[in-house]
């Protein structure tokens, strides 16, 4: 989705990650139609037990990548997981989760199957992503959920208003996708191909001369740190708590050498005030998706 990749330097960067103390990967079943398990699968082939995996399921694509829609239902649990867990090469999945909200089945239903797979031996926990304060509420109803998988970052910032201190409430842990805003943070433009960033509001044109006087903004504040506006952004989130994890999307060694760089930066209440009144979110141009993916999010509602 962001363009061509590299194989042997996508498996030696995942290598590097575990190597380094990286104990979680974050995968969707429909990451390039299942293509993206069977990476995984071989990267950790020989280091299993170093680190959790995390599968989204529910999207159906079509073979030219297209999206078909979302499928939830109990039937279709079990048989995505069934071609999840040959895949990775495995014979359980750490966290399980609906990638988004089925519209048409109830999240009891969903929630339901999963719990039947955790009683079966295929699933340690249950997370859900993208959703609201309802939904979260009746699927922790009827089984414990360990995590949401939310959008976050200086400049996504909405689940604090509702989400967050539900979560709170509830002992749920948080794996925070899009800490750098898919790129805008650090300055990266959409690639020529299938970068479907180029389809994203905050990277148009005119949002995207817009936005690059936050980015510029965010340069400055980690130059003081003697950090790059990405290792900022990713300390900024992982200073909100300590039960939010931020997801990294790297794929090269040189990306994730960068990002776990933002582990040494240590950013203080005032530190974390002077960042947010100088980054406001509100300040942002451009939705974090298109309108009508938006509407569809039922953790906007």
């Amino acid at each position: 989705m962001y363009g061509a990749a590299d194989e042997s330097e996508s498996i030696a960067t995942i290598h590097a990650a575990v190597d380094a103390g990286v104990t979680l990967i974050d995968t969707g079943d429909y990451y390039s139609s299942g293509h993206n398990e069977l990476l995984i699968g071989k990267a950790l082939r020989d280091r299993r037990d170093r680190a959790l995996i995390s599968v989204k399921f529910g999207a159906m694509r079509a073979p030219n990548g297209d999206w078909l829609g979302y499928d939830a239902r109990p039937a279709a649990v079990r048989n995505f997981i069934g071609y999840s867990l040959v895949r990775l090469g495995v014979d359980h999945i750490d966290v399980y989760r609906p990638g988004r909200l089925d519209s048409e089945v109830p999240i009891e239903d969903t929630i339901g199957a999963i719990a039947d797979l955790i009683k079966a031996g295929y699933v340690r926990h249950i997370g859900l992503s993208e959703v609201g304060v309802e939904t979260i509420r009746r699927a922790h109803a009827v089984h414990p959920i360990s995590d949401l998988q939310i959008e976050y970052s200086l400049v996504s910032r909405g689940p604090e208003a509702a989400i967050f201190p539900l979560l709170r409430e509830l002992s749920i842990g948080v794996t925070a996708y899009g800490v750098l805003s898919r790129g805008l943070l650090s300055g990266s433009t959409p690639q020529a191909g299938r970068d479907f960033r180029a389809y994203l509001p905050r990277f148009s044109a005119d949002n995207r001369a817009q936005n690059q006087r936050l980015i510029d903004t965010l340069r400055a504040l980690a130059a003081e740190k003697g950090a790059t506006a990405s290792q900022l952004a990713i300390a900024w989130v992982l200073a909100k708590g300590a039960t939010i994890v931020p997801v990294i999307g790297a794929r090269t060694r040189a990306q994730l050498s960068e990002s776990l760089s933002a582990l040494s930066i240590a950013l203080s209440a005032e530190d974390l005030a002077r960042v947010e009144a100088a980054i406001p979110a509100s300040a942002v141009a451009g939705l974090r998706y298109g309108e009508s993916q938006m509407r569809v999010l039922d953790s906007e509602r």
